[in-house]
């Protein structure tokens, strides 16, 4: 019997090593940060923010205009937007010498009508059944004594009321007046302010973060182009309306449905409300032709002009625009209502941008 040497057995596998940890970068940690602190500061300082955004699009609007004078005529474009706050100021001042005193009257012959106006609502109400349980039931109230005690009662509260409702009216002016001169600053220094708000970022990111700048405000550009040209459309169809109907005032009216156009959703019943409440002092016929012209234009400007603007401006889904609203209306209130389209572009070009793009690595031009 032969000797077989031993087959060499193989050597053992060494331990499996636990994988390493990946440690967190301390620049993510900072981001993450910033992002929470950036979150916290738009809860508890929404008003100053939203004050600031509504500067910037002042200031975008005055820089274009003063773009344009500066193609028309090569003006400074800082002497430019002097220039467009002095034409500005001076067509309002111009709007309120010649309107003032029509107007003035007009609100006379208003307050003049209520009284014939309640007592034909008075003979139309007790014509229905509806109408007749609500006067039985104002009929049938309280003495008016009981009345002056419970009034007597409630007069704190009502002081209350009415002292917080002129503070709240003093602060509101007084923030319009600090945005308005928040906005002339940075019209007049865009490229300094710009400048200052890239170098806050890493080197890294700052010509992403600039390239997403000028996408922002070239949006923010077409999007105030386009709501200039549905406010001139929604004024001149308002003011020939209201002038073949007869209405006074025709001018003016049509200026406020112009620039309540910008509120979304309640800006048409707001200008609507206004003409019609100046239309019933032709009586109840015209008024209710004043109803139905706006009626009329709303529908032509959301089915026909808003189109055929978003064409060449920003087109936003209407369902989107619509969630938005409710969305910052319900964050920041009449503000957030009033900004949440100009909030909607911003937002999505962020997204799109940042998100889609730098992080998900989608490629959408």
């Amino acid at each position: 019997m032969s000797d077989t040497p031993d087959r060499a057995l193989p050597a053992p596998a060494p331990p499996a090593q636990p994988a390493p940890e990946r440690a967190i970068a301390p620049g993510s940690i900072i981001a993450a940060l910033l992002l929470a602190l950036l979150v916290a500061a738009s809860w508890f300082w929404s008003d100053v923010l939203l004050l600031t955004f509504g500067a910037i699009l002042l200031a975008i609007a005055l820089r274009a205009g003063a773009r344009g004078l500066h193609r028309l005529v090569g003006l400074n474009i800082k002497i430019g937007v002097l220039a467009v706050i002095l034409a500005v100021i001076g067509a309002i001042a111009g709007v309120v010498a010649l309107a003032g005193p029509a107007i003035r009257d007009q609100f006379d012959q208003l307050i003049g009508s209520l009284p014939d106006s309640w007592e034909a609502l008075n003979n139309w109400l007790s014509g229905t059944a509806v109408g007749g349980v609500v006067q039985d039931q104002m009929e049938n109230g309280e003495d008016l004594g009981n009345n002056a005690a419970e009034m007597a009662q409630r007069l704190p509260d009502l002081i209350g009321t009415v002292s917080g409702a002129i503070n709240a009216t003093v602060g509101g002016i007084m923030s319009v007046f600090l945005m308005l001169i928040v906005a002339l600053y940075l019209a007049l220094e865009a490229g300094r302010y710009r400048a200052g708000a890239v170098a806050l970022l890493p080197i890294r990111h700052r010509a992403r973060a600039s390239s997403i700048l000028d996408e922002m405000g070239g949006k923010l550009g077409l999007w105030l182009g386009g709501q200039a040209l549905d406010m001139l459309a929604v004024g001149i169809m308002a003011g020939v309306g209201l002038w073949l109907l007869g209405v006074p005032l025709a001018f003016i009216l049509a200026l406020i449905a112009a620039l309540t156009n910008i509120i979304p959703i309640i800006g048409p019943f707001i200008s609507g409300a206004i003409a019609v409440l100046f239309a019933f002092t032709q009586g109840f016929d015209v008024a209710l032709q004043v109803a139905i012209l706006f009626v009329v234009i709303q529908l032509i400007d959301g089915e026909i002009i808003l189109p055929l603007i978003q064409r060449f401006a920003v087109r936003l889904p209407p369902a989107l625009t619509v969630i938005g609203i409710m969305a910052f209306g319900n964050l920041f209130g009449l503000a957030g209502v009033l900004l949440a389209t100009p909030l909607l572009v911003v937002l999505i070009v962020l997204i799109q941008r940042a998100y889609v793009e730098d992080m998900l690595g989608d490629d959408l031009d």
